[in-house]
């Protein structure tokens, strides 16, 4: 199966082929703004360098999160518009559930990524298995339930907020195997995409908190409220 993975959920934007676990083309660059801009090129250097245009890509892979809203929504809108444009089917891959495929260690691994102000969003695995649900953690909660399911044994630690954890509790995860991935590699994410059900593995956002934006409060141009006395 020819898959065309599109991530845009971290701190990259990426785009690549990827057959039967062959790599066949890829175009990634880190960034936190302008992926709107770049991915539709990306994606078109991609599908060249690997040949056969997008009418040879089977199905769509899309990271649907947690992750930058601006950066989900760019990738979502690109991947179903280039679905419906090919027929193609479009997957939706959670960013936690990929980064916890590509650690290589056994046991407990941590997918984490740092969401800042003081979080997390976490999901924790045993063995490839998922133990509950993501969430969006306090630092602290988090190292907590580690250690926790951990039972004593050294975790594995994946994503940007591997790292974070680990400077901020060096005793507690003074064990721990750290691998602060920025983003999912492009073969795990085409992976899960290949062996997902295109029915129930649907492209939609997965938000774990409210926007850091807020609506204006008032219309440009309308009067300010009265003060209250």
């Amino acid at each position: 199966m020819k898959v065309l993975i599109v991530d845009t959920a971290l701190g990259a934007c990426s785009a690549g082929v990827v057959e039967d676990g062959r790599l066949l083309g890829l175009r990634t660059e880190l960034m936190t703004k302008g992926h709107q801009e770049r991915l539709a090129g990306m994606a078109r250097d991609a599908v060249a360098e690997a040949g056969g245009g997008f009418g040879a890509v089977d199905r769509i892979g899309v990271t649907v999160g947690p992750g930058s809203f601006t950066g989900l929504r760019v990738g979502l809108a690109f991947a179903q518009g280039l679905g419906a444009a090919l027929d193609r089917p479009v997957v939706g891959v959670s960013t936690l559930d990929a980064l916890a495929a590509s650690s290589p260690a056994t046991g407990l691994v941590a997918a984490v990524i740092d969401a800042r102000r003081g979080q997390v969003y976490a999901r924790l695995f045993r063995d490839g298995v998922a133990m509950g649900a993501a969430e969006a953690l306090p630092l602290d909660v988090a190292v907590d339930r580690i250690l926790q399911a951990a039972a004593g044994n050294a975790p594995a630690l994946v994503g940007s907020g591997a790292l974070l954890l680990a400077e901020a509790f060096p005793d507690h995860l003074a064990d721990a195997v750290i691998r602060p991935l920025a983003a999912p590699p492009p073969e795990t994410l085409a992976s899960l995409t290949a062996t997902a059900d295109p029915t129930t593995a649907l492209p939609r956002p997965l938000y774990l908190r409210a926007p850091d934006a807020t609506p204006p409060s008032r219309l440009p141009g309308q009067p300010r409220p009265p003060a209250a006395s």
